[in-house]
């Protein structure tokens, strides 16, 4: 008899739950976000930032064209990881209510209200036949009366972080936020932890792979760091992780001197 996988048959729509509860097509869809780019948030007194590794699969790309971080208003970004294509369909989604809220009220949309109605549109796309979950996460982050961080997830769900990371360095960035987050870091000092995250989890390490945004409590309006301005970060940042590594390798010598 023909070996038959346990989820054969549960994974061809949607709305087919397996026998112990899952719903595989949402699950197919985190393993996307899974293997995307690494992006980080992090949460801080003065602001929030997003930064995102750009993976450029070929030398005759335009960095400048792969395009990771969206604003969404004035106060309100997103960074991405999984299929960008379906991320853009969100970022639409969520600048389109984002216009029609402050068209509304008069007044800036509410990051948590405008993460709930994108979270909405996600769970919907897990619950009817003939969709597919979108196959991408965002963070998102911005600043009303206090930063706020947000992970959304492709099953519709979302939580508040103080740092948080996704895609496939996570789990190294989120050992290394484990380690080094303060409640009280400045903006300055939540950009570098930002960056040596990325820095830690990227094969080749460069300012050009790198896309950081920054939104500040004094003034609430999304910024792009330019080059120059990563470049002389990630200088920085490359030179710690360096030394970190040549402290790592001696401390290995003198366990190993250690054993004779």
């Amino acid at each position: 008899m023909a070996f038959v996988p346990p989820q054969a048959g549960y994974d061809r729509a949607i709305t087919v739950f397996s026998p112990d509860g899952r719903l595989f097509q949402v699950q197919y869809a985190r393993e996307a976000v899974k293997r995307g780019a690494t992006a980080v948030g992090i949460k801080c007194k003065d602001g929030v930032v997003l930064a995102v590794e750009k993976r450029v699969t070929s030398r005759l790309i335009e960095p400048e064209s792969y395009e990771k971080i969206f604003q969404i208003d004035e106060h309100i970004a997103a960074a991405s990881s999984g299929i960008i294509a379906d991320a853009r369909i969100l970022v639409d989604r969520a600048r389109l209510e984002a216009q029609i809220y402050r068209l509304t009220y008069g007044e800036p949309v509410h990051l948590a209200v405008l993460v709930k109605k994108i979270c909405d549109l996600k769970q919907m796309h897990t619950q009817y036949g003939g969709v597919r979950p979108f196959g991408a996460a965002l963070l998102m982050a911005g600043v009303n009366e206090k930063p706020q961080l947000f992970e959304t997830d492709p099953s519709g769900a979302y939580f508040e972080w103080k740092a948080v990371a996704i895609g496939s360095g996570r789990n190294t960035a989120m050992a290394i936020f484990e380690e080094k987050y303060t409640d009280d870091m400045t903006l300055e000092d939540a950009i570098k932890l930002a960056m040596l995250a990325l820095a830690k989890t990227m094969e080749e390490p460069k300012a050009e792979y790198v896309e950081v945004a920054v939104i500040d409590v004094k003034e609430k309006k999304f910024r792009k760091l330019s080059q120059e301005e990563l470049e002389k970060y990630f200088a920085d940042i490359l030179q710690k992780v360096e030394a970190e590594e040549v402290d790592e390798k001696e401390v290995d010598y003198a366990d190993l001197d250690n054993n004779y």
